[in-house]
């Protein structure tokens, strides 16, 4: 039973780590990559796709992205999602090809996107004290039960605590590396 505990602890801890990951994609560091696009999403033959499905995304280098869509009519609507996307870009079209040059990040955008990003790397510990937080209330409801003695009990919790401290630090090294990137010139 605790072994299931620490076991559903862990994914759940995990798959917090990878919510944050998604989140930092979607910050800009003035590089163009594909991914940064992801989160955008167009209405393809009447369904709603992601860019990437609709068009081939590609770096032309270190601050262009180009996208090729599959169907040329997809060009201006392409254009009017990533113009209504949250990224405040503009493409620019030549044909079938739309370019989207990522000026250079100034210093104070640079200190904001930090400050954003730190914003998501507490929430995601929040989101990990939380499980922690079920997880020892689990624990409690088994002693409560007389399913475990004071002493499994006691063992248990410092496991999660060792587990939620391994997932906070994890946290701490995906935001150090983000930071690192946003504020490389």
């Amino acid at each position: 039973m605790i072994d299931n505990i620490k076991q559903d602890t862990k994914s759940r801890m995990a798959k917090s780590i990878d919510a944050l990951k998604l989140e930092l994609s979607r910050i800009r560091t003035g590089r163009a990559h594909p991914s940064l696009l992801d989160h955008v999403t167009v209405d393809f033959y009447g369904s709603e796709v992601p860019v990437g499905q609709a068009a081939n995304v590609s770096n032309s280098d270190a601050r262009t992205l180009t996208i090729q869509p599959w169907d040329k009519s997809m060009v201006a609507v392409i254009e009017k999602a990533i113009i209504n996307s949250d990224l405040g870009i503009t493409p620019t079209s030549a044909g079938d090809i739309i370019r989207i040059n990522l000026p250079p990040l100034t210093e104070e955008r640079r200190k904001d996107l930090v400050k954003i990003v730190r914003g998501e790397g507490e929430n995601a510990k929040i989101a990990i004290r939380n499980i922690r937080r079920d997880a020892n209330q689990s624990i409690k409801n088994l002693l409560n039960d007389k399913a475990i003695t004071e002493d499994d009990e006691r063992r248990a919790e410092t496991d999660i605590q060792k587990i939620t401290d391994d997932f906070v630090a994890q946290v701490d090294q995906v935001l150090a590396e983000k930071e690192k990137d946003l504020l490389a010139v």
